[in-house]
């Protein structure tokens, strides 16, 4: 928003810089639901365990090469493409470098981190209930925050945290680098999502594994 206008003023603009983007992707019902059960019934023959209260847990990473994951490492691919190009990435060989499920029961979080070694990282949601359906990304900016003055109120232009909310069959692409957690869960019922990386294949090839 420009600074109000003065008699002093010729007039005034705000420029935004260096943006960071969340892309959000939401499925139609008629194709994620039944994906979504392929994939429960797949996490279920892979050994899903019962987690206790207040715990949580994640799969192997090599979700992604198993067949029932087909449909959705497509979207994946199909999103991860449509990012490329809006940024004008001339590199268009990707590769998934990890996928994994994560389940959090009541009383569970996930402390903020990021996904080093990747240019892309993303989630998927297939289960979502009220109180836990939400997902927090982090200021990625370090200077931002040595000088904290009180405001009057929280706006996109100075909150350090923005909360996307998520449902069933809801896709997130987003830079590795930008540091997510996840509040508790608040429900009675499991929060269980996908979470993925992507990189660029000759990168893949050269760089270290990706750290988780």
């Amino acid at each position: 928003m420009p600074i109000p206008n003065d008699p002093w003023l010729e007039s005034s603009d705000v420029t935004p810089m260096f943006p960071t983007l969340v892309w959000k992707l939401q499925l139609k019902a008629e194709f994620h639901q039944p994906m979504d059960e392929r994939i429960l019934a797949a996490l279920e023959k892979e050994g899903l365990p019962r987690v206790a209260a207040g715990k949580g847990w994640q799969s192997e990473q090599n979700l992604h090469q198993l067949g029932e994951f087909r449909d959705l490492v497509a979207c994946v691919e199909r999103g991860t493409r449509s990012v490329l190009r809006f940024l004008r990435i001339g590199c268009d060989a990707f590769e998934i470098t990890g996928c994994w499920a994560n389940v959090l029961t009541k009383g569970a979080s996930h402390r903020a981190h990021t996904h080093p070694n990747n240019f892309l990282s993303g989630a998927y949601y297939l289960c979502t209930p009220a109180g836990a359906d939400t997902i927090n990304f982090h200021d990625p900016r370090p200077q931002a925050g040595i000088i904290r003055p009180p405001v009057t109120a929280l706006t996109a232009e100075n909150t350090d945290q923005v909360v996307v909310r998520v449902k069933n069959g809801t896709l997130l692409l987003f830079p590795a680098y930008l540091q997510h957690s996840v509040d508790a869960n608040a429900s009675e019922e499991p929060r269980i999502s996908i979470s993925f990386n992507v990189m660029f294949s000759g990168f893949a090839e050269n760089l270290s594994k990706p750290l988780w």
